[in-house]
Formats: structure tokens, C-alpha cells, sequence
């Protein structure tokens, strides 16, 4: 019997009660509450939907920059910036070397661990992509403010999670592929922030203009056993399991070369439209990539990225089809 995993990326939207909730005047315990709630909530949805792997939503993060930055000694948030689409973030400076202030995921990560009956995967916003998204004013190079978040921050935060029970933890690094010049000193960086780790390493890393052709000469020394990759966004919707039927998953080729022993988070969902992907559509999307790495307990099933650009109830109907989707896979490799 072929069981696929399934997992989430990492967001959902708020619940427009807790948005609202946060604006009013209320003491910091009750928004805490108001926090705890919003957090089982998903939780529960997470695991209603039947995922393998769950957290709750990133339901304390503001965004996953502006969350840390706030959070880590050195940075100032100097404005608002867009980042794609009319999506937009607050931009900070590195006024100072960067301080380690305590860890940022700790309170959350505990939450998640005693209230689910699945297995917690904690998302990590990585160092490399820290230090791309903001304005660096203290040190000489784009590398040495990296490799000092990987240090101090990123390694610590990471070993802290480790020891009270982190089995799996995500390290999101979006802006690893938009410098294809850098993949080098990505590498470096990626590997500095888990050096000595023990617990599970996933990298989300979103798509690149090169379809991740730079990304994959690096694979085999990234010292990450998990890569979960944006697939279904470039895909067509028609069925079927040839390459002409699914264009958006070329690079699978290049990732079964390159990535041998390491397992693919196979993006099924595409998060920045409303069309609710048909379960016969997310079987062939997971069809042709077995086809393609040959090994199905190597592929995990998920979302293309965080579904918070989505509301609620399209996210959800979203992975309820991605779980059925998956069982008709399951099904077909009997």
C-alpha cells in the first residue's frame, strides 16, 4: 500500500474576527487568547483535511520578514516596499550587527506541539533571504551579514526548536534563486544555519525565472533532505501524464539528476488563483511526477506556497481536493 505524505507550506489567511479583534483596545493577555484560538483553529482545519504534517497557519506572523526582523537585534523597519502582485512588506534596515534576542518561535512551536495529533513542521524564515529583503547598512558585504544571521540567529533558533521536540523544520528561503550569481554563497549560508542539526531539514524555495536551473547543481551538497518546489503555477489543467500534459513540472527531470536520496515537496496546488484544481488533476500532476523520480515514497504532496494570498474557504477546498487527489493516486499505484 503507497501512502503519499501530505503537507502544508506554511500560511493561511487570518480570520477577519482576529484582524478585527487585534485593532481593538484590548490587553495584550486577551489578544494572546485571541492568538490561541485563531491557532487551534487552523490547526484543527489542518487536520480535518487529513494533512500528514501541519502547523497552525503562521497565525502569530505578521509576514514571514517582518515577524523576525522585529524580533532580531541590528534591524530597523525603515518603510513599505511591493514584493509582487499588489502585495507589498515592511522593509527593514540592518542599522547595527545583527543580536540574537530570544527565541522568536519557541511560544509558537510549543502551541503546535500539544495541540496536534499530527506531526509539527515549524517554518523557518532562512538567513539568506533575511538579508536580501533589506537594507544592509552595517556590514561590507551581502555575505557577511548572511553568514552572521546564520550564526547567531537562524543556527541558535533552530537548536533551541531541537531541543524541546522539533522533528521537522522548514527553512523558507524565497529569495534564494533571484540572484543565480549568489547560488554559491547561498549554499554556504543555507548549510552554516543547520550545521550540527539533527532534526529533519525541508527548504521551500519558491520559483525562479530559470525554472530552478540554478538551483540544481547545488542540491547534492545543500544539507537539506527535503526540497518542497513550486510546480503547479506554470502547469496546465488539462489530464494526463506525458510531458506535453505537464509542462509545469519539467524540471522534476533535472531534480531526479541532481537530487538522488533527497525527497520533493511536489507543488500540486497553485496558490495565486481561485480555481479549485480537480482531484483528477492533482492525480496526474503526482502520476507524472512518479513517473519521473520513480520513487513515490520520495514525494511528498503539497501546496505550490503559503495559501494566505487565498481566503479561507477557497484554501480549504483548495487541500480538501489535494488530500482526494492524492488517495486517487494512492489508488492508481497499488
Amino acid at each position: 500500500m503507497v501512502h503519499l505524505i501530505s503537507q502544508e507550506i506554511g500560511s493561511l489567511r487570518k480570520p477577519a474576527w482576529l484582524l478585527e479583534f487585534l485593532r481593538g483596545d484590548h490587553s495584550d493577555k486577551e489578544k494572546e487568547e485571541a492568538l490561541n484560538e485563531a491557532a487551534l483553529v487552523n490547526i484543527k482545519l489542518l487536520e480535518n483535511v487529513g494533512l500528514d504534517l501541519v502547523y497552525d497557519g503562521e497565525a502569530r506572523r505578521a509576514e514571514m520578514y517582518e515577524y523576525p526582523v522585529k524580533r532580531i537585534g541590528g534591524f530597523e523597519i525603515a518603510g513599505t516596499v511591493r514584493s509582487w502582485d499588489n502585495k507589498y512588506y515592511r522593509k527593514a534596515r540592518v542599522v547595527s550587527k545583527v543580536e540574537y534576542l530570544g527565541n522568536y518561535h519557541m511560544e509558537e512551536f510549543v502551541f503546535v506541539r500539544d495541540n496536534t495529533i499530527r506531526t509539527p513542521k515549524i517554518p523557518v524564515t532562512g538567513a539568506y533571504t533575511l538579508m536580501d529583503w533589506s537594507y544592509n547598512e552595517a556590514y561590507d558585504t551581502r555575505e557577511d551579514l548572511a553568514m552572521d544571521l546564520a550564526r547567531k540567529i537562524i543556527s541558535r533558533l533552530l537548536s533551541e526548536l531541537e531541543g524541546i521536540g522539533a522533528k521537522v523544520v522548514q527553512i523558507d528561503e524565497p529569495a534564494a534563486t533571484t540572484h543565480p550569481s549568489e547560488m554559491e554563497m547561498f549554499l554556504k549560508v543555507f548549510n552554516e544555519q543547520v550545521k550540527g542539526l539533527g532534526v529533519k531539514i525541508h527548504t521551500h524555495i519558491c520559483y525562479s525565472g530559470d525554472e530552478y536551473a540554478s538551483l540544481m547543481p547545488i542540491i547534492p551538497e545543500l544539507k537539506a533532505v527535503h526540497f518542497a518546489l513550486e510546480f503547479a503555477n506554470r502547469d496546465s489543467t488539462a489530464l494526463g501524464v506525458d510531458d506535453a500534459t505537464r509542462p509545469g513540472y519539467k524540471a522534476l527531470k533535472a531534480f531526479k539528476e541532481y537530487g538522488a536520496g533527497k525527497e520533493i515537496g511536489l507543488g500540486v496546488i497553485d496558490v495565486h488563483t481561485d480555481f479549485i484544481e480537480p482531484p483528477e488533476l492533482i492525480r496526474d500532476r503526482i502520476l507524472y511526477a512518479v513517473k519521473v523520480i520513480g520513487d513515490p515514497s520520495k514525494i511528498y504532496v503539497n501546496p505550490d506556497c503559503g495559501l494566505r494570498t487565498r481566503s479561507r474557504t477557497v484554501a480549504y477546498q483548495k487541500l480538501k481536493n489535494m488530500i482526494k487527489g492524492k488517495e486517487l493516486a494512492e489508488k492508481e499505484l497499488m
